[in-house]
């Protein structure tokens, strides 16, 4: 109170209660008693003094009764209807301050409160949206033991990666990691009869990944219409035939080989695991499929495909090869936050093709594994940053979706982070992403935009207004149906990691 953190205040609340007869009168009575009864809140009649009751309730500022009682900011914040002072939870990282209160906002992702673990961040550039993420990943990586995991579009969580102890890859056409978009792995499921955990492996889920992502580079920047139904059709077929040609079926042991074979270590189960299909033996498959083709409905649709996947095969220098080969990276247990970095790729097809391939790995080495068992399975963090690049290519909004929806059974969380919510308003197929999504953290907004997301999320014209004039780190927390004013500060100490402003690092 001295440093003006909190104040009391000397208070009198007073109610009319009106009805046109007496019967209604003691029956409304009765209800009021017992609905204020059921929060603990008492209330006394104003017996023999019900005029001065009155009066004192009429607006001349003038309370004749001068019954008070003492509340401090917080709870005298509780009596006003817009206002929820005890929004976040009990345990959790102290995330922001309450701008209403005063009072530190406690945030955990993982909390039983929610109904989903996943959240969205919107913000027009330079609201501040990288800071708050990276304050929410290294404070609940430090306190509450959270991994994270990052597509990072704009090369600016590498320093958090480093700082946390972490491993920051970079995914260019210069770089020499590989990520294959075939990698196949088991994960846990728990038995209907016994709840036991066993092991499975779903093929016919990952021919699918596979062939939404073909299809989204078959289609390519100029989004062709060429691509269709028949087109898919063949993409499909010849994925499963590349997964059976390497006798990988829906038995967990057929993608692990005898010893003495030819293959790869794999950490997951310590035994040694087959080589997959890539890119290049799947089109080398639709080169042959293409030669002994007869079917004249199906000749165009090869001779597309050969011309344009070509270019996505290192045997033949395509420019867009970094996602063909066997993968020379693998995702590492109990790391405290792996960083995948592709903003070197080319901005307007590459990252997004990028974005795509990597939830669907991502989804297969990092979600699956683990367990569905919450005493057992960590705490993950999947971010996509830049989601909004994804927005224009089905396939990958299809994937986005589905991710959205299972992250929960797996004990992961995705953060969809993005500056363009009107693309999103726009979409109707991307909403699963928003009604899956319990917290969602609106900063600063352009004046274009938020008609939008006040339309969506029924925000007041206050509220609204607000997001259009805040500061830098100040916006709009949403958890389940509380909402607060927030404001994120990060220490001294985070900033040497957390800064994103050029101008600031270029005096640091």
């Amino acid at each position: 109170m001295q440093d003006g953190f909190n104040k009391l205040f000397e208070s009198s609340i007073i109610c009319t209660l009106f009805t046109y007869n007496l019967e209604d009168l003691d029956k409304q009575t009765e209800m009021l008693s017992t609905e204020m009864s059921k929060t603990l809140i008492g209330i006394k009649p104003a017996w023999a003094m019900q005029e001065e009751a009155f009066n004192s309730n009429m607006p001349y500022i003038d309370n004749k009764i001068n019954k008070q009682h003492t509340f401090d900011r917080s709870s005298m914040a509780t009596v006003f209807p817009f206002i929820s002072s005890d929004i976040g939870h009990k345990n959790g990282i102290p995330l922001g301050f309450n701008r209403q209160t005063g009072l530190p906002i406690l945030y955990d992702n993982f909390s039983n409160e929610l109904n989903n673990y996943n959240m969205v961040v919107f913000g027009k550039s330079g609201a501040g949206k990288s800071v708050a993420i990276k304050t929410l990943t290294a404070r609940s990586s430090v306190l509450m033991g959270i991994e994270s995991l990052a597509l990072d579009a704009e090369g600016e969580y590498g320093v958090v990666a480093e700082a946390l102890g972490g491993v920051n890859v970079v995914i260019s056409p210069n770089s020499k990691t590989i990520i294959n978009l075939f990698d196949i792995e088991p994960e846990l499921v728990k038995d209907e009869i016994t709840g036991k955990e066993r092991a499975v492996l779903n093929v016919e889920n990952k021919v699918e990944d596979v062939t939404q992502a073909l299809v989204t580079m078959a289609r390519g920047s100029t989004r062709s219409s060429e691509v269709n139904e028949l087109t898919k059709q063949i993409i499909a077929e010849s994925v499963s035939e590349e997964y059976d040609a390497y006798g990988i079926t829906n038995d967990v042991n057929s993608i692990y080989i005898k010893r003495n074979e030819h293959a790869i270590e794999d950490s997951y189960l310590g035994r040694q695991k087959k080589t997959m299909p890539t890119i290049g033996s799947w089109y080398k498959r639709i080169l042959t499929k293409a030669k002994q083709n007869d079917n004249p409905d199906y000749r165009f649709h090869y001779s597309y495909l050969v011309k344009v996947m070509r270019q996505y095969v290192r045997e033949y220098d395509g420019q867009m090869a970094y996602f063909d080969g066997q993968s020379t990276f693998d995702l590492l247990d109990d790391m405290p936050f792996i960083n995948l970095d592709i903003s070197q790729l080319e901005e307007r097809f590459a990252r997004p093709l990028a974005q795509q391939i990597l939830l669907s790995w991502v989804w297969e080495k990092y979600v699956k594994k683990n367990s569905e068992d919450k005493t057992k399975a960590a705490k993950k963090r999947v971010l996509v940053d830049e989601a909004w690049m994804l927005l224009p290519y089905p396939e990958a909004v299809d994937f986005l979706n589905t991710m959205a929806r299972r992250a929960r059974k797996r004990n992961v969380s995705l953060a969809v982070i993005s500056q363009k919510f009107q693309d999103f308003y726009e979409r109707q197929e991307v909403q699963v992403v928003l009604t899956s999504s319990d917290t969602k953290l609106f900063l600063a907004q352009d004046k274009s935009e938020i008609e939008y997301i006040k339309e969506v999320f029924k925000l007041s014209d206050g509220e609204a207004e607000f997001l259009t004039t805040c500061t830098r780190g100040e916006g709009l927390l949403k958890v389940g149906d509380d909402t607060a004013i927030i404001s994120i500060n990060p220490t001294k100490k985070e900033f040497e990691f957390i800064e994103t402003n050029l101008n600031e690092l270029a005096k640091k």
